[in-house]
């Protein structure tokens, strides 16, 4: 289906030349998965895009073979590679917010894609974008197809994208990072679907740093590093007798993370209090409450629309609870004007889930983490605290991969030595030798500064490494919690169990 020879993508930032995919060479066979693996800015993106012409209007994309479908597409127009897409190829993004309209809702937007293609008429498309979100595992279909994009919790943006993604009935479908900001349960329901599709005859080009996802779908495998491939073949013999130090090292990393060094938590920094919200006739919150002390990293899980993302914007102030109370440092933050919480804000920072959304794009990485620290100082030396080279300090967001806008993130929430740190899905984006240092970084920060840490992740693993206690939530409610390793080992609520029987384990490897 696609035949590649020495593709080379290069970007023009200000006066450099970037080489982002430097003479990568691979055949895609119909009905196979295959997968790119590799660190964050390793081309794996670049060079999925540069297969649908998406590469993007600064890139130069340059190749000697270069075939997809039967047709040489070097020198495509626009209007060829819009007809290549939708049909022939499907591509599901990472960043689900940004890749959705938001001025359309989502029925409007699959909608889009079977009217192009001219899919079924105007009567039955409601019933076939009703039927795309049932295949993705999307609760009450009906009112979601008209519900917006910021009005859906992360992974139920995610899932809507790949219904979108579908709707073409494509022969190839692209996934990039497709599983990145889902739970467990839902991240396994997906990996299904995906399964499914390959098993009609869909071919899945998979790019993941997750290598416990690549061993379950993929077929064969090539790892990327530095815009280059440095090792291929059959996922099984990749993984367990791996030939190259680089590809041995992201096993390891995969394999299991070292647990983290536990500190004595200190005084209760912030205490939410019976906290309720509602909207509209359905309460999201219900009667949630929870402490967290000085130098105490305090887990939160549960499935997508749980509500442990509004929970943690009641915490930090950006909606107000309907009923309940949070205190921050001993003071009560609920009901307070603006103005009176503004002498605090540096003292309680938070990572969003997704990053390219917190920026300001007209912003570049120097400003967006110069904001937080003293007039005048150098943000170099915070981000290589989170593993960020020099050269990435004057580009934009969009000029990032996800994983480094991510990081970028991180640096910009502890470059004020906050108390406490509100983290949404923090390492989401990282592939797993990269997330290892953030996490390493993060109790490297609770050690040294004492910092008090919720962190909200569906990444069973990185909870079961990094925090002290764990709260399990489900339909608005927290139904368990307790120290990390007891609640684990000895689940009492079936969601718990739940949660943790459908963690991905990485197969096949040595």
């Amino acid at each position: 289906m696609i035949e590649v020879k020495n593709l080379r993508v290069t970007f023009r930032l200000g006066e450099r030349q970037v080489e982002a995919v430097r003479g990568v060479s691979f055949d895609v066979e119909e009905g196979e998965c295959l997968a790119l693996v590799g660190e964050s800015g390793s081309g794996k993106s670049v060079t999925a895009r540069s297969l649908v012409g998406l590469a993007g209007p600064a890139a130069r994309v340059e190749a000697d073979t270069f075939v997809v479908d039967g047709r040489d597409v070097r020198g495509f127009a626009a209007r060829e590679w819009r007809r290549l897409r939708g049909r022939f190829a499907g591509l599901i993004l990472q960043d689900a917010l940004v890749s959705l309209d938001p001025l359309r809702t989502v029925g409007a937007e699959i909608t889009e894609v079977l009217r192009t293609h001219g899919i079924g008429d105007r009567g039955d498309r409601p019933e076939r974008v009703q039927r795309l979100l049932t295949d993705v595992h999307v609760p009450e279909p009906e009112r979601r197809a008209r519900q917006y994009p910021h009005q859906l919790s992360g992974g139920l943006r995610q899932r809507a994208l790949i219904a979108s993604a579908i709707a073409g009935g494509p022969r190839l479908l692209i996934a990039d990072e497709p599983t990145t900001a889902l739970d467990a349960t839902v991240q396994a329901q997906i990996l299904k679907l995906l399964a499914e599709r390959r098993a009609s005859g869909e071919t899945l080009l998979l790019i993941s740093h997750d290598l416990a996802v690549v061993s379950r779908l993929a077929d064969r495998v090539l790892v990327m590093k530095d815009g280059r491939i440095v090792e291929s073949g059959p996922t099984r013999t990749l993984l367990g007798s791996a030939g190259h130090a680089y590809t041995k090292e992201l096993i390891s990393a995969a394999s299991g993370r070292r647990r983290m060094t536990r500190t004595a938590p200190g005084e209760v920094v912030a205490e939410a209090i019976a906290l309720r919200k509602v909207y509209g006739d359905r309460a999201v919150v219900r009667d949630v409450g929870l402490t967290i002390r000085a130098g105490e990293i305090v887990g939160l899980v549960g499935e997508s629309g749980s509500g442990k993302t509004t929970v943690a914007q009641l915490l930090f102030g950006l909606t107000e609870p309907t009923s309940g109370r949070v205190r921050f440092e001993g003071r009560d933050l609920s009901g307070v004007p603006e103005r009176a919480r503004r002498p605090i804000r540096r003292r309680l920072q938070l990572i969003a889930q997704d990053p390219l959304s917190a920026f300001d794009p007209r912003w570049t990485v120097r400003r967006i983490v110069g904001e937080a620290l003293p007039r005048g100082a150098d943000p170099q030396p915070v981000l290589e605290r989170v593993g960020l080279s020099a050269d990435v300090v004057d580009r934009y967001p969009r000029q990032l991969s996800g994983g480094q806008r991510q990081r970028v993130a991180v640096a910009r929430a502890i470059a004020p030595r906050p108390s406490l740190i509100i983290c949404d899905e923090p390492v989401s984006a990282l592939d797993v030798s990269v997330q290892a240092q953030v996490l390493d970084l993060i109790a490297q920060i609770r050690e040294d500064d004492g910092t008090a840490w919720l962190f909200i992740s569906h990444d069973l693993g990185v909870i079961r490494d990094l925090a002290d206690r764990v709260l399990v939530m489900h339909d608005g409610r927290v139904v368990e919690q307790g120290p990390v390793r007891a609640v684990f080992e000895h689940a009492g609520h079936e969601c718990t169990r739940a949660l943790l029987n459908a963690v991905p384990t990485l197969e096949g490897a040595a």
